[in-house]
């Protein structure tokens, strides 16, 4: 699943930054509510990690199972989901905007999912 960003009109990613005193668990739940509506399981990998220079910080990215589906909140900066398969999602994004490493995010997680085959590395 994915998102629309209203503002940066792509198709992304759902996740953001930790609030103060927030765990990565709670932090996790929060921001899949309020950009897709969703409740997660208790089934969470972490299969990837990059540290960003400039804001001196990590994005991990999970591997989860959705719970349910709920109404998206309003006034958030997303504006609804798209839920496709893998092979799917890596031609939007390469046809979209192209963005590498999304692309190689999404081609892990299909790997680890069992969805897609690893044939080595795509780049």
């Amino acid at each position: 699943m994915m998102v629309w960003d209203r503002e940066e009109k792509v198709l992304t990613t759902i996740g953001g930054r930790l609030e103060q005193n927030e765990t990565i668990e709670d932090g996790l739940d929060r921001e899949v509510m309020e950009e897709a509506g969703i409740e997660l399981t208790e089934i969470r990998v972490p299969f990837a990690s990059w540290f960003w220079k400039e804001s001196n910080g990590y994005t991990i990215y999970f591997l989860t199972l959705v719970k349910r589906i709920c109404e998206i909140p309003k006034g958030y900066e997303k504006t609804g989901y798209v839920i496709m398969n893998f092979e799917t999602a890596l031609d939007m994004i390469k046809n979209i905007e192209g963005r590498e490493e999304r692309i190689e995010i999404i081609r892990r997680a299909g790997i680890l999912s069992g969805n897609l085959k690893d044939e080595g590395n795509s780049r």
